[in-house]
């Protein structure tokens, strides 16, 4: 009972791995002790064959959103970058369409699994990697952080995403990505103004600020007014000197062209 009481918190790949080891115990008629069920808070680490590889873009929101949560998680991670513009994307490839058949960005490559959705990549990373959690205890809180990403990854990136503004055509390309993160930025203004401390829910750093950092970033691009939104510009400032979002920003990407704005 104590062994499965222990366990309880842990997911299915981790109580297999404590499975195994409280059984080698046993079958070796050594005692089992409180220690033999613990794990490393970043368990997964430890079983890794190879370093994860993200497949990302410097610019890409998304991308973006993936490296800053594997900073934060402080997970050593390899870059395979692919362009969204060189000979009309590299993300359009057969070899590409292979990993991601969305032929979108990013994509993890980690234990020989894969996975193509940023917010499906940082719960993966939240739930099999303990150290420093992008998701608050407690669940009213956990659900303001989903809303926050889902309001932005769902209903303001994906409108002046690339293939969206190609679509739209040079002309409208800069109105309509404007009116969409303008429209979007009220919600998020309005959800901060009961959620926020220092930073997007409270006053810890959770995947909500992963996701923001990238939309203001994009926003600034196209040139949308942000003075009505306060606390989203707030959050921005008080995050943009840290560690794992300075690691993260596309300026400092091993694809970042030399004539990019610094």
């Amino acid at each position: 009972m104590f062994v499965l009481g222990s366990l309880a918190r842990y997911s299915n790949y981790q109580r297999r791995q404590v499975g195994c080891r409280v059984l080698a115990k046993l079958f070796s008629k050594e005692s089992v002790s409180p220690s033999t069920i613990s794990l490393s808070r970043n368990k997964m680490t430890s079983v890794q064959v190879a370093k994860p590889v993200l497949y990302s873009y410097w610019r890409s929101s998304c991308s973006w959103r993936v490296r800053i949560a594997l900073n934060l998680k402080e997970i050593s991670y390899d870059i395979k970058t692919v362009s969204l513009i060189k000979n009309g994307g590299e993300q359009h490839s057969d070899e590409y369409r292979e990993i991601n058949p969305m032929e979108q960005l990013p994509a993890l490559v980690i234990n020989d699994n894969t996975y193509i959705d940023s917010l499906a990549i940082m719960q993966y990373l939240e739930e099999n990697y303990l150290d420093h959690p992008l998701l608050p205890a407690d669940v009213h809180s956990k659900t303001k952080v989903r809303e926050i990403c889902q309001l932005i990854a769902s209903g303001i990136q994906p409108l002046q995403n690339l293939a969206v503004l190609i679509y739209v055509g040079d002309e409208k390309k800069k109105e309509w990505a404007c009116h969409w993160m303008t429209r979007g930025f009220r919600a998020v203004e309005k959800m901060l103004s009961a959620t926020a401390g220092k930073y997007c829910v409270g006053d810890e750093i959770t995947m909500a600020d992963c996701c923001l950092v990238p939309q203001v970033f994009n926003a600034r691009r196209f040139q949308v007014d942000l003075r009505p939104f306060p606390n989203v510009v707030r959050i921005d400032r008080e995050l943009e000197s840290h560690p794992a979002f300075i690691g993260a920003h596309p300026n400092n990407q091993p694809d970042c062209p030399p004539e990019a704005p610094k």
